[in-house]
Parts: structure tokens; sequence; C-alpha cells
């Protein structure tokens, strides 16, 4: 996961929006975020800003994504994702001068507890992967996402079976000890069978992190074209639960826990900057369709490539649009997103989260003790209060789950 989570009905609100004031620089230690929007080819799935790199000014790119960084990054960022798009299609020249220049404004290297840039198998090399661990990326993210050929062309993907191994072995020689393994499950007939044997076969190389996402077929995207014409169908849900389940089995027995819906990690190999989403803190997106929380305020820049360019060398920044959610929505989105953590939720850590000040009953807790009531969430002991969580019957269901806060919490 490269940005936060958000919905398709969210993007498609934002973009109606006109160009809005941009909210500011954040204090120092913010996670920081960087979009570099070039692909290989664009996946047919995919719903994050990217585009083919072919005839791309990347340099102009750069040189755009650092003059932002400039007037709107954190310094001394508390960590670092360099995402996209595929940053590992930059060349080693490129990636030098990008990470110097991120440093010299923003000082990460000697601020960041963690730093990952993601990375798609076709342009990771020995060279590549030790390259940016000279440079002070430790961590990288590898879009395996299938182990069937014919799958991966059906994603759109450029890559194949084999380059995904020989990516994790170049990762491994240059001595990145901090991977993770993207994979999709519920691919259209793919049955749990097969699910588990790919499974078990990415787990045999010990990653220390395994992010597998159940495909879903997103507004805007090729994937969703063809489910809509009936050229493809989703997994029946029965396989989907089938299949999640044997993720939760596989994952453990092999050491990764599942401290999130679809992330596994060995002990102290979780992603802190996504879980830094998840429990709804402050971050600092930059780079076209980057998205940022600063303060109680989220706003985006463009999905475009030459109106980031633009606005960035007019301006400075390339804000697009801008939300300033009410204390309710926030306190929604807290327990949304929250959820889907294994530390679950405390009510009143969520309410100092989302800021949340009105005089009244946490309507928030109204929601999660009716879904307690429905065996959906569950309360426990945790540190340093009583916590709420998804069941074993919630887990499956999370989205279902957290959308009755976003639906069930408001002022009226």
């Amino acid at each position: 996961m490269s940005e936060p989570a958000t919905t398709a009905e969210d993007f498609a609100a934002r973009r109606a929006q006109p160009k809005a004031e941009d909210p500011g620089r954040p204090d120092d230690g913010v996670a920081l975020y960087v979009h570099l929007p070039f692909c290989a080819a664009k996946c047919h799935y995919c719903d994050f800003f990217s585009v083919p790199d072919e005839g791309q000014d990347i340099e102009g790119m750069i040189s755009a994504i650092l003059r932002e960084a400039e007037l709107r990054a954190p310094t001394h960022p508390r960590t670092v994702f360099i995402g996209g798009g595929t940053p590992s299609l930059l060349s080693v020249p490129q990636l030098t001068r990008f990470l110097d220049g991120l440093d010299a404004i923003t000082h990460w290297r000697s601020s960041a507890t963690e730093v990952t840039a993601e990375c798609n198998p076709e342009s990771l090399d020995v060279d590549k992967a030790k390259a940016l661990k000279d440079l002070g990326v430790p961590r990288l993210s590898i879009g395996f996402q299938t182990l069937n050929d014919e799958t991966l062309k059906l994603f759109g993907r450029v890559h194949s079976v084999d380059d995904s191994f020989r990516a994790f072995e170049a990762a491994r020689t240059a001595g990145i000890e901090h991977l993770n393994l993207d994979m999709i499950y519920a691919v259209p007939d793919q049955t749990a069978a097969d699910w588990a044997r790919d499974l078990a076969r990415v787990l045999e190389l010990r990653p220390e992190h395994l992010s597998a996402y159940n495909l879903t077929f997103e507004e805007d995207t090729r994937f969703k074209r063809w489910l809509d014409q009936g050229k493809l169908k989703s997994s029946p849900e029965d396989v989907e639960l089938e299949m999640f389940h044997a993720t939760r089995d596989l994952t453990s027995a092999a050491g990764l826990n599942a401290y999130e819906i679809s992330n596994h990690a060995t002990p102290g190999e979780e992603c802190v900057h996504n879980v830094g989403y998840w429990r709804n803190a402050e971050y600092l997106g930059i780079g076209p369709g980057a998205v940022s929380k600063v303060g109680l305020t989220r706003v985006g820049n463009p999905r475009a490539i030459q109106p980031y360019l633009r606005r960035i060398a007019a301006a400075g920044h390339a804000t697009d649009w801008r939300e300033d959610p009410d204390e309710y929505a926030r306190l929604a989105e807290t327990w949304w997103l929250g959820l889907r953590l294994a530390e679950g939720v405390n009510a009143e850590e969520a309410r100092a989260a989302a800021r949340f000040s009105a005089d009244v009953s946490d309507p928030a807790l109204e929601v999660a003790e009716r879904l307690e009531s429905q065996g959906f969430l569950e309360r426990f002991k945790g540190e340093p209060n009583e916590r709420f969580r998804l069941t074993a019957t919630g887990l499956p269901l999370a989205d279902a789950a957290a959308r009755q806060f976003l639906d069930g919490i408001s002022a009226e």
C-alpha cells in the first residue's frame, strides 16, 4: 500500500472540485509520501495515478517534485515511502539525483526510521537494488502479484514469474534485509487450491513482510469495464472467503503476523508508514496524484502530468482539491481506518486523533456496541485501555463493518 485508503466515490467527488488553497507545510516528523507516476505499462486493475514512461520527461518530473518538496515537505520526516508508479523504473543516476535532492531539502536520511521504495520485477536488478540501499533505502516492496504468467498478462503486467524470483534474489544479493512482496488473490477463475499453492511458494522465500490483497474492481479501470461488459467474472464469495482464511493460516505458519487485514509481517517488520495511515495520523504527499493530511485538512494534487507541472512551476504547490471534514466525519474515518489493524481501536484515542470535542455521548461507541451485539466486533484488554477489534466473523467483512461508522456517525 502506497497511498492512504480511500474510495472510488471520494475520488470522483474530488476530481469535480476546483483548485483549492494549500494548507501549508506540516510539522517536523510527519510522514512523507512521494509519488513517482511512471510505469512500463498501466496495469488493468490499478486505479492509482500512473502513466507509461515512454516519451515522458522524467528529469523534468524529478525537478518538479523536488520543487514541491522545497515548499511543502516536512523537514526530518519520521518515515518516507516512495511509491507510484514504479520508482525502480528510474535509472541509477536519476535515483541518485532525486534522493540526494530530497535529502538536502528534508534531511530524511538522518531522521527517518523507515524508508521504503516500491519496485517492479522488470526494473529491479542487483545494481539497482544496491544503489537504492547505498542511497539510504533499506526497505523494498516488490510487486509479484501472481505466480501465473497468463494472469500477469491479464493484469497487463510486463514481467514474468521468473522475473519476480530473479528480482527477489537480486535484492537479497544486494544486501536488502527488509523486503515486502505484494500478491493479489481472488483472480477470475482462480481456485483456493491455486492460491494456497502459489502463496506457499512465495512464503518459502521468507520475506519479512507480505501484502496479500483481494482483487477489487475499481472504477475507471479496464478491469471494471470488462466486468461490466461480462468479459470478466469476479470470484464467488465463498471462494474469496476460503482464500482469505488460507492466507491467514499459511502466513501464520510461516511466522508472519496479520497486523492488518491484508498485511502480514514478522515481529518488528510491520510497515510503520502505512500503520500511520490506518491510525489516521498526519502525512504529506508530493507528486502528481499524491494526497496529504495536514492538521485537520486533506488535500490532493491533480491526477495528470501537465496540470501538475504547470501548477508547481507557477506556485510551488499543485493543490487540486481540499476537504475540511467536520469532527463527526473525522471520528467516523478514524474508526473506519483503525479497525483494519489487529490492535483495534480505543474510543478515547479515536476521539483524540479525530480532535472530537462535541459535548455529546460518543456516537462511535453506539455503532461499535451495535456491531459487538451482532458478533462483528469484540472488546479486549489492550495497552493501555479497553479496545474494540474485528472478530473472526467480522474480519472477512471488514469493509462492510467499517462502513457502518461512515454511514452511522453524523452531527444530525
